[in-house]
């Protein structure tokens, strides 16, 4: 189609290179606070590499740099691709690139010093809140603008979902980051006591469900139907999907705050949403394997689709699990432990991920103008590596969790404890050794990731490699 205009791939590939060295990154991190937990003296000694400190960092890094680096790049290049349209304006485009950069600059110098707000999925200090607004509100115009302006009447579906996850993340993030601030490193929640704890698990639950899912799902509608050379499954299963996900969602986080002060009828309503929220996430989940209708034999050969399916598969899975332990008597058995940590990391890595992973394989070589990936036989090999990491570590911390929840609720006869909490530390030692093996085997597949990536773009032609506006019509 020689009248589609020229898109602006600067920004794309500039968002694509930092998702896979934010990946490696937040992931190394990762792995050294896992061994912090099977050997406590890795933390030095010193405050900086305490896992108190480390662990947000790794949250941090491995959620909004890696996680938002792969979200960035993809809703511009689909939003540009499905809207036939550039993005409205250039120089907006790398201010959203470098203030997210500086952002989680910043959050890789703070917290390591300690300052932090202590929300969880936002400990981040006001000054790099304000910033962290102003980039949103920026990525909005842009995004929004060149929806506004595209060059066909139908909007796609992922541009839905990435619309979506746009706008409710800057309701969550303002809202729940609210303060009194005291100097220009410490501020004080707007909210009291349990208004608190709802306001944060409201934005935390929801940072899981805008960020991490209608985002990614947004990435599912796009490269699972282009990678697998099939129309989506159901255009219509995809727009009640979108609905029921978005109506649903904002209402569980008080699944987090069982057996608290917060009122027995707002956990209860946490919990009704949950369970319900299972039919909307398996639709989706449902819509994209069934896209594979016709398609299946791909698999044997294409490790790149492999990502996108088995990511959906793990989708799937967590997706059941979180509304199963959002019921209270099983929360009441699994809060507090590692089973909560295998579920967060079969979302997050199994999820979110390999279908980062798989979108970054799949749009690295059209960015640079190549047929493909410089060594599919490296993606294959990370296929590998990232499917058992990811097995090995969730099912470690499914053992673990449920050992420590039946530990901790044993009794003897006459009523006191059965175990201290000591002994069933010591008993999730074998498990901490496997988690930390799965973690390492899904951080060395970055590694790979990042050489085959940096020999791809090194076999790009000269003028392709070099141009910082690479002009290529919608495939």
């Amino acid at each position: 189609m020689s009248d589609h205009p020229s898109y602006n791939y600067k920004v794309v590939r500039q968002f694509s290179v930092m998702t896979v060295i934010w990946g490696v990154v937040g992931m190394l991190v990762g792995v050294l606070i896992a061994a912090q937990m099977a050997w406590p003296a890795l933390n030095f000694d010193t405050p900086w590499f305490s896992f108190g400190r480390l662990r947000p960092l790794h949250t941090n890094a491995v959620i909004f740099a890696f996680g938002g680096c792969a979200l960035f790049a993809t809703s511009l290049y689909i939003v540009q691709r499905t809207s036939y349209t550039r993005l409205i304006s250039d120089k907006l485009a790398a201010c959203v690139f470098w203030g997210w950069q500086l952002v989680i600059v910043l959050a890789v110098i703070t917290l390591p010093m300690g300052y932090t707000s202590t929300k969880e999925y936002a400990e981040l200090e006001w000054p790099i809140d304000i910033l962290i607004a102003v980039v949103w509100v920026l990525y909005a115009v842009l995004f929004f603008g060149t929806i506004v302006k595209r060059k066909t009447s139908h909007i796609y579906v992922a541009n839905w979902f990435f619309g979506a996850f746009i706008i409710a993340v800057a309701m969550l993030h303002i809202v729940n980051s609210a303060a009194i601030p005291v100097t220009a490193t410490k501020s004080y929640s707007a909210y009291a006591g349990t208004i608190d704890a709802m306001i944060q698990w409201w934005y935390g639950h929801n940072a899981v469900g805008f960020f991490l899912t209608a985002g990614f799902l947004g990435m599912m509608y796009y490269y699972v139907p282009k990678q697998a050379e099939r129309p989506i499954y159901s255009y219509r299963l995809s727009i009640v999907h979108f609905w029921a996900l978005i109506a649903v969602y904002i209402w569980a986080g008080p699944h987090h705050l069982h057996y608290t002060a917060l009122p027995d009828w707002a956990q209860s309503v946490g919990m009704v949403m949950s369970l319900i929220l299972l039919a909307p996430s398996w639709g989706g989940m449902i819509n994209g394997v069934m896209t594979l209708s016709g398609a299946w034999h791909k698999l044997r050969t294409d490790p790149i689709l492999r990502f996108l399916v088995v990511s959906l598969s793990f989708y799937g899975m967590s997706t059941f699990e979180g509304p199963m332990m959002s019921i209270k008597t099983v929360n009441s058995l699994s809060h507090f432990t590692d089973w909560t940590i295998g579920h967060v990391h079969s979302g997050a890595l199994g999820w979110v991920a390999m279908i980062s992973i798989g979108a970054m394989y799949h749009t690295i070589p059209v960015l640079w103008n190549q047929k493909q990936m410089y060594s599919m036989r490296l993606v294959n090999i990370h296929f590998w590596l990232s499917t058992i990491g990811v097995v090995l570590y969730i099912a470690s911390m499914w053992i673990n969790g449920l050992m420590q929840g039946l530990m901790w609720r044993a009794y003897n006869v006459d009523g006191t404890l059965t175990y201290s909490f000591v002994e069933s530390v010591i008993a999730s030692y074998p498990g901490y050794y496997a988690r930390l093996l799965g973690g390492f085997m899904f951080f060395s597949g970055m590694l790979l990731m990042t050489y085959n990536m940096v020999m791809t773009i090194k076999a790009a032609p000269e003028s392709d490699g070099a141009a910082s506006n690479n002009m290529e019509p919608a495939q």
